[in-house]
């Protein structure tokens, strides 16, 4: 008999303070390890990095991590980042974003796109506002 894996969902809400990412990133590996997803772990953390730190970098606000699971053949994982900021960063969508030359910074979403299987970006209107940008990672089961 077949047995299917029900969903899954886990929220940590996150201060505007440096050592979030930190803890947050810690948090995953805790809840990826409960949930025997550990081979996701290091693609689920850089995914989680890049977006937690967008966030930080780019917002005044607090911000959460929401993790997502489901199961039943092929496991399957989403890492979203809500931040109060409802601007969508440039080329999230269908376009690829573009890093300038040498520059340090602006390769983060590129990351995003080329690590995931798919990956999106909404903005939240009621309540809280701001926006939610996930990214989404699949592994057999």
């Amino acid at each position: 008999m077949a047995t299917v894996s029900p969903s899954w969902a886990y929220t940590l809400q996150l201060p505007h303070d440096p050592r979030a990412p930190g803890i947050a990133r810690a948090t995953l590996r805790t809840v990826l390890a409960a949930h025997d997803l550990t081979a996701l772990t290091p693609t689920a953390e850089l995914l989680a990095s890049e977006l937690l730190t967008n966030a930080h970098l780019h917002t005044r606000g607090p911000y959460a991590l929401r993790i997502r699971g489901a199961g039943g053949g092929v496991e399957w994982l989403r890492i979203a980042v809500w931040d109060s900021d409802p601007q969508v960063p440039a080329g999230f969508g269908d376009v690829r974003p573009q890093a300038v030359g040498s520059a340090e910074g602006g390769r983060g979403l590129q990351l995003v796109q080329a690590c995931a299987d798919a990956w999106g970006a909404y903005t939240v209107g009621a309540g809280r506002g701001g926006k939610l940008l996930w990214a989404e990672c699949a592994c057999e089961g």
